[in-house]
């Protein structure tokens, strides 16, 4: 079976920017040679009011979950932009609560089952 090439990078939820604490709460990945892009997201809200008490976990739960819309065939605002945009434009650096962290890249035969192993070890470690 082939391999090919994917990148991808940690979703994270940053509450108070200014402590660089940060939550790792989702995987973006993309596989170009397969026309794969797909977003998996889980927010541990006891680990985020560790963090900020205070924090909106629904707000952090709602800008989380666009990333998995972006993703899909249903993209919004990113719909006319190819795969590799949406992962592009996902994945640029941003100073808000939710964004993604460097992007990493690799070799797989199966990008879902990548996307799985990856989530498991950075998400629910």
């Amino acid at each position: 079976m082939s391999r090919d090439v994917y990148e991808y990078a940690a979703i994270r939820v940053v509450p108070r920017v200014e402590r660089g604490e940060l939550i790792n709460a989702g995987v973006l990945l993309y596989c170009q040679p397969r026309a794969y892009l797909c977003a998996r997201v889980e927010l541990d809200a006891s680990r985020l009011r560790a963090l900020d008490p205070g924090a909106d976990v629904a707000r952090v739960e709602e800008a989380l979950g666009a990333y998995e819309l972006a993703c899909g065939d249903e993209a919004g605002p990113l719909s006319a932009e190819s795969l590799g945009g949406r992962f592009r434009w996902l994945t640029a650096p941003r100073s808000t609560i939710v964004q993604t962290g460097p992007v990493h890249a690799g070799l797989t035969a199966d990008p879902e089952a990548e996307l799985t192993r990856l989530f498991d070890k950075l998400v629910r470690i």
